[in-house]
């Protein structure tokens, strides 16, 4: 990367891009309105800073984005950097939005019936294998992680598993599909997450954001 590259901010798509978005105003990244069209199919916007492009990128997706150089600065929850641990990611700043919470969850005759204390080997199913498998490993369980994206409520009803491991937020969800959190494994928030490379070769820029969106974070949430 080289000083007269624009730098690349990447943010989540969905519903942290709501909260990120009045940080992005006060910042002075205010996002071209093109940003927020769900039917405009460009992958790389502007902003009111002449030397910032933002990419929207799946919530996922933005750490490695940043850890592998595609983007110099990120903002992401920390549920994903609990999940890939990437050493080229540097988290600096918690923004203290975007909370909620990774758990175990069940059906409730389920949990009772097979308490994890005696139990040696379980099935989840997660789109955070890492983080469960490591989570049951310190209670001296074998775990066989299956890897959902999507619709991981469904998993114990149909027999795939007898825990999964996800996001909650409110609870809403495990509630109208009839399961129950058993434990919480890491609470969360969303970061601002930078490429160490990019942080030793565009030192000052990239320490000017982090002051800023720190000031923000502290300001908005003191």
């Amino acid at each position: 990367m080289t000083q007269s590259k624009k730098i690349v901010f990447a943010l989540p798509k969905g519903r942290l891009a709501k909260e990120v978005k009045p940080l992005l105003t006060a910042a002075g990244l205010e996002p071209e309105a093109a940003f927020f069209d769900d039917s405009d199919r460009r992958l790389r916007f502007a902003t009111s800073n002449p030397n910032v492009d933002l990419i929207p990128v799946k919530p996922f997706d933005v750490a490695t984005f940043v850890a592998h150089g595609g983007a110099d600065l990120g903002i992401v929850g920390a549920d994903v950097l609990f999940e890939f641990a990437y050493s080229e990611v540097y988290s600096p700043v918690d923004l203290n939005i975007g909370h909620c919470r990774l758990s175990v969850a069940g059906e409730p005759q389920t949990l009772a019936d097979n308490p994890l204390d005696q139990m040696s080997h379980l099935k989840v199913a997660t789109k955070y294998p890492g983080v469960a498998t490591r989570y049951f490993a310190q209670l001296g369980l074998q775990t066989e992680c299956i890897k959902l994206n999507g619709s991981i409520e469904l998993a114990p009803k149909l027999g795939l598993c007898t825990r999964i491991v996800d996001i909650v937020t409110t609870g809403n969800t495990l509630k109208a599909n009839g399961l129950v959190e058993e434990a919480v494994i890491h609470q969360a928030t969303s970061r601002l997450i930078v490429n160490r490379t990019a942080l030793k070769t565009r030192s000052a820029e990239l320490r000017g954001w982090i002051d800023t969106f720190d000031t923000l974070a502290k300001a908005q949430n003191p």
